[in-house]
């Protein structure tokens, strides 16, 4: 077994208001930490990682490409298919705060690599 505390400090912003920290890395998934802070945006983007999700705190607007818009509160979960298309916003005036689980794994997002 494997046990590696979180670090806040280690966290990374991807893009401006939107901090993501690596919390495992397995063989065959990856766990992700996210906070995404009042306006900010994750731009559109897609990836061959299947990516299931639950929000902790606040509401993120999911922005899909055919224009659907989802709202997923705290206490929800999701679930994106490999190479959805998909970007997500935080309307809302509290910092939406969550976990996602990829597989494969997925080290870095797309804007990182």
């Amino acid at each position: 077994m494997e046990h590696d505390p979180h670090d806040p400090d280690g966290d990374t912003e991807a893009v401006p208001g939107v901090h993501l920290a690596q919390l495992a890395t397995g063989e065959e998934m990856s766990v992700q930490h996210f906070t995404i802070e009042p306006g900010a945006t994750v731009p559109s983007h897609s990836h061959h990682h299947e990516q299931a999700g639950y929000i902790t705190a606040g509401a993120l607007t999911f922005l899909l490409a055919d224009g659907e818009e989802v709202v997923c509160e705290a206490g929800d979960s999701y679930v994106l298919a490999g190479e959805e298309v998909h970007g997500a916003e935080n309307r809302g005036d509290e910092v939406v705060e969550g976990v996602d689980i990829f597989s494969p794994p997925r080290p870095n997002p797309d804007w990182q690599e």
